[in-house]
């Protein structure tokens, strides 16, 4: 893709400090975006620490679970040309297990999150969008296990489950404004932190923070006329 193809297009990305977050932020400023990023920690650490760009945006203390905050992030934004959204969080418990509040938990850190900047997204679009372009772009992220039915993370499953639901109905609703709508559907992905908690798999076969970055960097690109209202497995081998 074009070093140039997100010239002078803006772009926000939630959960841009995570390790698909970080490879995500720099697949979109090699593209050229001029790139937001909000996150609740006062410092940020690793991969996403280290970034430094002139058309980087590092926004602290801001929680995505907040109405009032959301609505702020994205009323600061000069235009808007791309909402990408990877906040998220999991669960692992049988439903014996599944408090209500770790059912509340998951919506509102998978769910919530996702619903909230994708509203404000389509209203920035509307009221601001980038320069000499109609429209926009949103990328989501459900998971595997809201397509394939996993047992002993139904939490997680069904708020995933509720942002593929989101990203195919809010696809509908705003094609004719030429905004669109996809998400990308991961099984594991290679990071440092999954291959701690799974020392004994193989990680050959998980999908790599990079590939991942690349479909999404596509989804919201220029280049995208067409795609939307898709989930886009992500599987790797795995």
């Amino acid at each position: 893709m074009s070093a140039s193809s997100f010239t002078g297009r803006q772009v926000l990305v939630t959960g841009g400090t995570g390790g698909l977050g970080a490879s995500v932020v720099n697949a979109l400023l090699e593209a050229g975006a001029t790139v937001t990023v909000p996150f609740p920690e006062a410092e940020a650490t690793g991969r996403f620490a280290e970034l430094s760009h002139p058309e980087l945006r590092k926004v602290a203390g801001v929680d995505l679970t907040h109405e009032a905050q959301v609505t702020a992030l994205y009323a600061a934004l000069p235009s808007l040309w791309a909402s990408v959204h990877l906040t998220g969080g999991f669960a692992m418990k049988s439903i014996g297990e599944t408090t209500l509040a770790d059912l509340r938990a998951q919506l509102a850190l998978n769910l919530e999150t996702c619903f909230l900047c994708c509203r404000e997204a389509v209203r920035t679009f509307r009221a601001r969008p980038a320069p000499g372009a109609r429209g926009g772009r949103i990328v989501n992220v459900a998971a595997r296990p809201a397509l394939q039915p996993t047992g002993g993370m139904l939490a997680y499953a069904t708020s995933k489950a509720g942002v593929a639901s989101l990203t195919q109905c809010l696809a509908a609703e705003v094609l004719a404004e030429d905004i669109l709508v996809n998400a990308i559907v991961p099984s594991i992905i290679d990071t440092m932190a999954n291959r701690k908690a799974m020392p004994e798999a193989d990680f050959d076969r998980w999908p790599k923070a990079e590939q991942i970055a690349e479909t999404i960097r596509f989804l919201a690109s220029p280049q995208n006329a067409l795609t939307s209202g898709t989930l886009v497995p992500v599987y790797g081998r795995a």
